[in-house]
């Protein structure tokens, strides 16, 4: 073997190798073969010229040696053909046979590494048989070489050998903690996740599980970041301290399993009563899962102690909804009735503190989950301050379109509008106050500020009462303050007014997600009125999202409930590709309805939603009616087929089967049933609601009860946004001579289809003008309000971006027209 090394560092060696390169340069692969045989010669040099390395030889072998110490089984000699130091175990199975345990070359080192073996190894091979094999001992005296401030215990569970924990020495160091961290063989077993050897150290050698190490950790600290539950479980069986021990850091076991994303951990912790209102460094346990986004682990945790939903950090006095960081947190922790509007030691809201970190996915989710927009914080602040000094602009328009005033004062005077006026960099400052100026904000006058005093105050109390410097001029002397039209009035819940003798009707287009278009019109006329919207109207007409609003309104929800329901309704429905499941969607309109409620359950106003009858060619409009349809004397349209199934009569239709049967969409939903989706023959409802209203009074009419009829005087028509006009370069369809041409044809047939179908569904151009000029002719009033948005929003939009840009279109628009809904507002609350 020494020939063999000296080959490897012999300089001809590489010389010889070189030369050859120099005609036959050396290939990658040649490269790594000769890599990797230099290095397995390296490590097999190393390994048979490794001083440590244990060897079982026969004891005759050094009977011309010179023997220098022995302590039990140990013997160290001197071997003066060698010049070496050897120490030997002699086996006491075997006399005659031993084990060599290392062979140095300098007598002051041989001395100190044998009395460290003697020191640790006699209750080993005393114990066990097994320590007297080779790969044992080799590991075993590695172990105490490496570790020199390790206990015989300690060395124990490191190595495995279990039978030694019933000797006396061991026994009497179970607790002994070493240098390097001081922890405990406890501690070492934990880490290790060695239940086998916990379970010896507690019941044969009493180890205490209450003893830290040098950063305070216990037993218990150790186990949780190890990988197996049953050791933490095997721990908690007997009570001990060391259980809700904080460490230095400020964490208990509990805290830590938070931390480190252990659910099984925090499970079993808590089985063995880990108290969950232990204050660390993170506030409690459920607080520091919430930081660290450890879900399952908040799961756990509120699963066993749902008490600690509305739990408060001592020392901020923030709930968990304040210290979540992400919205899947939030939305789990407002799914199960965590207070939105909870407010800390500071007076901040989860809403505040969300605008202030600058996470707008949760501050969508408390929005959408009821956080009041406009709630004062420290210093009076409303969140929409905050975002104004975060310079943040979606931000901003998702607080002003969920009811957030721009002219609020703040302890210091100053509204919002005003901090968006002293942003330091012009661009954002001029896109903050363009955007205030679309929705009301002309000629915003400043309040005057008094001079802030020369003489600065030395104490708290003149410090806080410090006033504050004029604002800078710039660009104010063009703006007013929002008109106050804006803020939400009371909505008054009384019932429809009676004295009214004429009947109003309310039409809801389609249009899927953008139906929150829908309800943020809605708002406005409500505000406006101060009226709820099941009072101003006594006929609702809807298809398919606008069908569903329909019913909320019937089934008295507030607008502000179903704004956020729907931005929580999409996330829930719009899942996978198209077309989407139903069950979701079925099951959110039996939770929002009621399973077994009926159409006729609630009379007034009196409802239709559009539905499409595609068991029938051609198709055929159908309306669901929350009363029975009227008779009519029209000849029928088409002749009675008997095969065809009669239809369900209105009391004993189901309200979410025809919410559902409204708005199966094609490519989005299934058909329920034979309906499909209103919008392919109503989008735009007006004129067949209308149709529907007249028939319905000339039956009444026939029927003798003309005192009952009221005369349709106003209708009011509410769209779902319209979609920018794009250019199309072709839609002609034809036979193709060419890949050229037929490159051609299949554009031009997609964008023809596409063309077809937007044609047949679109609620505006025409369809607006038939209404218009039909109601002009019979002197209705007829208002239509649909604004016109930047970007083609899809029906199964679910970015909240796109979504809350939408609204601000819809409230730009709403200030746009506020003469119209003026006049609107005055045929409303005509009697």
């Amino acid at each position: 073997m020494g020939d063999q090394a000296q080959l490897t560092t012999d300089p001809v060696f590489f010389q010889t190798e070189g030369e050859e390169s120099k005609t036959n340069p050396p290939t990658p692969r040649k490269m790594q073969f000769f890599g990797r045989l230099v290095n397995t010669i390296s490590n097999v040099t190393s390994l048979f010229s490794n001083p440590f390395r244990v060897k079982e030889v026969a004891m005759t072998d050094y009977r011309t040696c010179i023997q220098l110490r022995e302590e039990g089984q140990l013997m160290l000699f001197k071997n003066s053909a060698h010049h070496t130091w050897d120490c030997l175990l002699v086996n006491p199975r075997s006399p005659q046979n031993g084990f060599r345990l290392f062979q140095l070359d300098n007598e002051a080192e041989a001395m100190v590494n044998f009395q460290q073996y003697f020191l640790v190894l006699p209750p080993f091979y005393e114990s066990s048989a097994r320590v007297l094999q080779a790969d044992i001992l080799q590991q075993l005296t590695d172990c105490v070489r490496n570790h020199p401030s390790w206990s015989m215990a300690h060395v124990a569970v490191e190595v495995g050998i279990r039978e030694c924990f019933h000797h006396a020495r061991v026994i009497s160091c179970a607790n002994n903690t070493e240098e390097e961290e001081g922890c405990t063989p406890l501690h070492l077993a934990c880490r290790k996740g060695d239940g086998e050897s916990l379970l010896e150290l507690i019941q044969y050698c009493h180890a205490r599980m209450d003893v830290t190490d040098n950063n305070g950790e216990t037993a218990f600290h150790y186990a949780v970041r190890g990988d197996n539950p049953q050791v933490l479980q095997l721990l908690g069986k007997n009570p001990s301290a060391g259980l809700n021990h904080v460490s230095n850091h400020g964490q208990t076991p509990l805290h830590l399993a938070c931390q480190l994303g252990k659910p099984d951990m925090v499970r079993v912790l808590l089985l063995c009563n880990a108290c969950c209102n232990v204050m660390g460094q993170h506030g409690y346990p459920i607080h520091t899962a919430m930081k660290f986004c450890q879900r399952g682990c908040a799961e756990v945790i509120l699963n066993m102690d749902s008490s600690q939903i509305q739990s408060k950090d001592p020392r901020y006095g923030g709930s968990p909804l304040h210290w979540a960081k992400n919205a899947e947190l939030s939305r789990m922790l407002l799914n199960r009735s965590c207070d939105v509007n909870c407010v800390s030691n500071s007076g901040d809201t989860p809403l505040h503190i969300a605008v202030m970190r600058e996470r707008f996915d949760c501050v969508m989710v408390m929005l959408t989950h009821g956080a009041n927009a406009g709630v004062r914080g420290e210093h009076n602040n409303t969140p929409l301050h905050l975002a104004m000094m975060k310079e943040n602009i979606e931000m901003v328009k998702a607080l002003i379109v969920f009811g957030a005033e721009v002219d609020t004062p703040n302890d210091f005077g100053e509204t919002p509008v005003m901090l968006a006026a002293k942003v330091h960099k012009v661009t954002i400052r001029n896109s903050l106050l363009a955007l205030l100026k679309t929705i009301g904000a002309d000629n915003l006058t400043t309040p005057v500020m008094p001079q802030e005093v020369s003489q600065p105050s030395t104490s708290t109390q003149d410090k806080s009462q410090a006033q504050w410097a004029p604002l800078r001029e710039i660009e104010l002397q063009d703006f007013i303050s929002l008109s106050r039209s804006r803020k939400p009035n009371f909505i008054l819940s009384s019932m429809r007014d009676e004295r009214r003798t004429h009947d109003h009707l309310l039409c809801l287009d389609g249009g899927g997600v953008k139906g929150l278009v829908l309800i943020q019109l809605l708002m406005a006329i409500e505000k406006a009125t101060g009226i709820a919207t099941k009072d101003l109207f006594d006929w609702v007409a809807g298809t398919s999202t606008g069908g569903i609003l329909a019913l909320a309104i019937q089934h008295g929800k507030s607008m502000a409930y179903m704004r956020g329901l729907y931005f929580r309704m999409k996330d829930e429905v719009f899942r996978g590709s198209r077309p989407y499941e139903s069950a979701p969607l079925e099951e959110f309109l039996k939770r929002e309805f009621g399973e077994h409620t009926k159409m006729t359950d609630i009379k007034r106003p009196k409802v239709m939603l559009t539905g499409t009858l595609s068991d029938r060619q051609p198709a055929e409009l159908h309306l669901f009616r929350n009363y029975d349809a009227p008779e009519t004397k029209n000849e029928p349209r088409f002749a009675q087929n008997p095969n065809l199934a009669p239809l369900i009569q209105p009391q004993d239709q189901l309200v979410w089967r025809a919410a559902r049967s409204s708005g199966a969409a094609p490519t989005y939903f299934r058909p329920i049933g034979r309906f499909l989706d209103g919008g392919l023959l109503a989008n735009n409802p007006t004129l067949d609601a209308m149709t529907e209203i007249h028939e319905y009074n000339q039956d009444m009419i026939r029927k003798g009860q003309e005192h009952m009829v009221k005369k349709l005087s106003l209708v009011v028509s509410l769209g779902t946004g319209k979609s920018p006009q794009v250019p199309v370069s072709c839609v002609d369809v034809f036979r193709p001579s060419n890949p050229w041409e037929l490159a051609r044809t299949v554009f031009g047939a997609r964008e023809l289809g596409k063309m077809v179908v937007d044609c047949c569904t679109d609620p505006d151009g025409r369809a607006v003008d038939r209404a218009r000029a039909w109601c002009e002719m019979v002197d209705i009033h007829y208002f239509r309000l649909n604004p016109q948005l930047g970007t083609d929003i899809m029906l199964d939009e679910v970015n909240d971006a796109v979504l809350v840009n939408a609204l601000w279109e819809t409230e730009v628009y709403i200030y746009e027209q506020r003469e119209q809904l003026q006049k609107l507002v005055q045929q409303l609350l005509t009697p």
